[in-house]
């Protein structure tokens, strides 16, 4: 009989339940889990507001012994499933798992900093010159202003505009430091190897 020892494994969790599900593992099952997330400011209609967010939406690690806990992990409130490909329950290594957890240290989320420089690429949300896009000349952090190159009736025109009505087109790999992102691509590599 071959044991199975305790490796990380890839849940899906319903849509916006991953800190629930986290929690639930965690303190109502003693299960080590791993949910990394990040803090960061989102523009909305009423200003610039504070937002913690999943790096992996729908997605945690846990580590159990798959074989002893699968039943409990299936029901718990807002769990999706486990990971598999075809009858396989995926695991991730262990290794891809340390990386990621070098930048969310105590479980706490990585706080992303405001990425509104010069040369910043933003489209206008609100305002006189909604849904135009530009480059950031200069912040003015006092005023709460932005200095924007607009593209205007053919020409290009300086127009200064509220620094909540700005939206940066930002990727996920612009939010994460190197070190986390190539633990995203070592995830992905890790569970497709499993196929």
């Amino acid at each position: 009989m071959q044991l199975v020892s305790e490796a990380w494994y890839c849940a899906r969790t319903k849509p916006k339940h991953e800190q629930l599900v986290a929690a639930n593992l965690s303190r109502n099952h003693g299960l080590r889990v791993f949910h990394p997330r990040l803090r960061l400011e989102r523009s909305t209609q009423r200003g610039v507001v504070r937002v913690v967010e999943s790096l992996f939406p729908c997605y945690i690690f846990i580590r159990c012994n798959v074989e002893e806990k699968a039943d409990e992990i299936r029901y718990v409130s807002g769990m999706s499933s486990l990971v598999r490909f075809g009858d396989k329950i995926a695991t991730v290594p262990d290794s891809v798992i340390e990386e990621l957890t070098e930048c969310f240290r105590n479980d706490e989320p990585l706080v992303v900093e405001d990425a509104l420089n010069s040369g910043t690429e933003v489209t206008v949300a609100g305002g006189a010159f909604m849904g135009m896009n530009g480059v950031v000349l200069r912040v003015l952090p006092a005023k709460q202003r932005v200095q924007v190159l607009l593209d205007f009736l053919g020409r290009s025109t300086v127009a200064e505009v509220d620094r909540v009505s700005l939206k940066t087109e930002r990727r996920i790999a612009d939010l994460v430091p190197t070190l986390a992102a190539a633990g995203l691509i070592s995830v992905a590599a890790s569970l497709s190897q499993h196929k």
